[in-house]
């Protein structure tokens, strides 16, 4: 399994009326997460592009569990569970507070696909490689 993690600190304007952070920010943490994982393997998602590869989000879920507020240093704890073998790479997400509890899970399914044709691909083998040392 792959592990990567990255802290965000919540901005005032990420924070509702009731001091609680709005539940759509959760999308763009889960965002930083996956692309500083991709970065700690290596990579970037400007360079999959550069290899003429995109990765668009075909799912989104989340589960709510406890309230983020102002301040907060969240902990984004970002997972590969399973070595991808075809088109969909799925991510693992869980958010934690300073005292580590867990605030938010989610999953995230991208697909490979080339930025040409718009077509289902596999994984790109560089990443592949880099990939197959935790599983």
């Amino acid at each position: 399994m792959f592990t990567a993690t990255t802290q965000i600190r919540v901005r005032y304007a990420e924070t509702d009326q009731m001091n609680v952070v709005y539940h759509g920010n959760y999308a763009q943490y889960f965002e930083v997460g996956r692309a500083e994982a991709i970065r700690e393997m290596g990579f970037t998602y400007k360079g999959m592009e550069a290899m003429g590869i995109i990765m668009p989000i075909v799912e989104w879920h989340a589960k709510f569990i406890r309230p983020a507020h102002y301040d907060d240093l969240l902990t984004v704890k970002t997972m590969l569970k399973e070595l991808p073998t075809d088109h969909r790479i799925e991510f693992h997400q869980e958010v934690y507070n300073e005292k580590e509890k867990l605030l938010t899970t989610g999953k995230v399914v991208l697909y490979f696909m080339t930025a040409d044709t718009m077509e289902k691909t596999v994984m790109p083998e560089v990443l592949a490689a880099k990939l197959r040392e935790y599983f």
